[in-house]
């Protein structure tokens, strides 16, 4: 296939998947996307329902996916495998996590640190990794850190009464704004790049300092604080499987080899950014 511009098909149009679609829908190329249940529309974007995805399958140029494994495996290869295999695509993208790189005793970890996944959870990421690997095409994975952005950040927890102040010396979390996993893919796409990629911004950072700073921008003081070992008695599985890791999570080779510096190199200007247009928008 031939492209002079860019049809992209993304599996699942979430958070994350919104972002993408709109860097690409700026860049003037052809977007679609799949949902399993009522979707909200996203301009410019033509939407797809999951199980009629195949004839954009055989139509795209690039296709990303977003879709995370459950216990069955990857969906979208469940059901479209063969014909991902036999389609015109010259790229494909896979969104993964950092959660791969399993529990680095707070060291760093980069684009060439072997997989150690330590949950059940980042194993079937690793094996969906694998699998769409197994298609045979140009390929690019992207590890993504914790994701964040408008709606679903420290500054929303703290309005909400819900953020926890949790308190655990040396546990470092790396974040992206979700805007960046957009600038990302859509470089990728653009350089038809391939392999491994790390986004996580330039400043992993302690859960504590996040919420002082988001508790600072909102002009309110911080949740008292709360050492890890009475937190823990009340998380749910899925926090403690996060807390039970801690890596610095590095993306120099990355940046490098896409030609980018992120917009939000840490959490500071993410959180402002937040903010700000919040405020722009009357949101406030």
């Amino acid at each position: 296939m031939t492209v002079s511009s860019p049809h992209l098909l993304i599996f699942g149009l979430g958070y994350a998947g919104r972002a993408i679609a709109k860097e690409a829908v700026a860049a003037g190329w052809q977007v679609s996307a799949t949902y399993r249940s009522e979707a909200r529309p996203e301009p410019g974007v033509t939407l797809l329902p999951f199980a009629q995805a195949q004839p954009a399958i055989a139509q795209a140029s690039h296709i990303l996916t977003s879709a995370a494994p459950d216990e069955q495996g990857d969906p979208v290869l469940a059901r479209y495998g063969t014909a991902l295999g036999a389609a015109p695509a010259i790229w494909l993208g896979y969104l993964s996590t950092t959660g791969i790189y399993g529990d680095a005793q707070g060291g760093w970890v980069d684009e060439t640190t072997p997989p150690n996944p330590g949950s059940a959870r980042a194993r079937r990421r690793i094996a969906a990794e694998q699998g769409w690997a197994d298609l045979g095409k140009p390929l690019a994975i992207f590890r993504l850190a914790g994701i964040y952005g408008p709606g679903r950040s420290m500054l929303d927890d703290l309005r909400a009464g819900q953020g926890r102040h949790v308190i655990k010396p040396g546990h470092m979390f790396g974040r992206i704004h979700r805007e960046d996993i957009g600038l990302g893919v859509a470089a990728a796409i653009r350089q038809g790049a391939t392999g491994i990629f790390n986004f996580a911004d330039d400043e992993p950072a302690a859960p504590t300092d996040v919420v002082q700073e988001a508790a600072r921008l909102l002009g309110i003081a911080p949740p008292p604080p709360v050492p890890f070992e009475e937190a823990v008695k009340t998380m749910s599985p899925m926090a403690r499987s996060f807390w039970a890791e801690n890596r610095k999570v590095r993306a120099e080779a990355t940046k490098s080899g896409l030609n980018l510096a992120w917009r939000y190199p840490t959490y500071r200007e993410g959180l402002a950014a937040i903010l700000a247009e919040e405020r722009a928008h009357g949101l406030l």
